[in-house]
Order: structure tokens, then C-alpha cells, then sequence
């Protein structure tokens, strides 16, 4: 499932992709899906943004930023959440699925595997600091409420999982 909802002129993109996740710095806001539409009319943008989980707090981080970065060009923007339909970790691009294991955050599994990996402790998960998969679960809930707490028993290293989100 990708999200095929997107309108963004192609003149906003630039702007856009300045503005980092304010959990995951190296992934900008194009990078996680979030943005649904960018559009600009007499010098001010409109963006709907759907957030990644309904009440996290990034969104208020996320929107004020895309505010200072277009005023930093001399527009004003406009920032609306759309709840429906609800993100999912499908529409994080695979540039930023690649960011995201480069800077030590496994990659969302499929629906049937997050489950099989947080509910039935299968060794799924795979460590992105050595590429081992002999992982284990030490806690539902890591940095952020949408990620896991994991350790190599490879490595040795802890690092946070993406849960998958549909």
C-alpha cells in the first residue's frame, strides 16, 4: 500500500525536503509520507499533513517548521492535519527506509511479521548495526511510542525497531 494521495508542486519540493523529522532527523518530512498535499496560492502554501500516529506530539514540531522554512522564502504556509486515511509505514520512501537503518533504526517488518516479532518473540528484526537477525525484544515501547527496544545478541548493541503501522 503506498500512498497514492499525493499532490505536491513540484516548486514546493526543495522547501519540503529541508524540514527533518524532528524524532528521526535524518529523514525529512517527503522522506516519511507525511506530507498529502503542498500547494500554493498567492504566495501562501497549503499543506495537509497526516500525522504518523494520531496524538504524536512531532506534529506540532513538524507543522511549525514547514511554517519558519517557508517563511524563510517570504511565503506563509498554512498546515492542516488530515486524519483519514490514517498514515501508515508504507509510505516511508526507500530512501528513507535506508536513512533510517543507516542511522540505527530497523526497518518496519509487514503487518503479519511485526505481530509474529512483538507478540510471539520470532527472530525477525534485523540489527542494523551488524545485519544479524538474532534479536531480541527487551521492551514494547523504545525512544518514541512507535518504535521497539531491541538488542543483538550478535553484536551486543540495543537499537529501536519501527513498528508497522496500517
Amino acid at each position: 500500500m503506498k500512498n497514492n494521495s499525493v499532490h505536491i508542486e513540484s516548486h514546493l519540493i526543495a522547501t519540503l525536503s529541508s524540514v527533518p523529522d524532528p524524532e528521526i532527523p535524518v529523514l525529512t518530512v517527503l522522506d516519511l509520507g507525511v506530507i498529502r498535499e503542498a500547494v500554493e496560492k498567492d504566495n501562501t502554501v497549503f499543506i495537509k499533513l497526516t500525522p504518523t500516529y494520531s496524538g504524536c506530539p512531532a506534529m506540532d514540531v513538524i507543522a511549525d517548521d514547514l511554517k519558519a522554512a517557508f517563511a524563510n522564502e517570504g511565503k506563509t504556509a498554512e498546515v492542516t492535519l488530515i486524519l483519514s486515511p490514517a498514515w501508515s509505514t508504507d509510505w516511508i520512501s526507500e530512501e528513507g527506509l535506508q536513512k533510517m537503518e543507516a542511522y540505527g533504526i530497523a526497518r518496519p517488518l509487514s503487518e503479519t511479521h511485526d505481530k509474529e516479532v512483538l507478540l510471539g518473540g520470532k527472530k525477525l528484526v534485523k540489527c542494523p548495526q551488524c545485519g544479524s537477525t538474532e534479536t531480541n525484544l527487551v521492551s514494547q515501547f523504545g525512544s518514541t511510542p512507535c518504535k521497539a527496544l531491541f538488542k543483538c545478541e550478535s553484536c551486543q548493541e540495543p537499537f529501536d525497531y519501527f513498528k508497522c503501522l496500517r
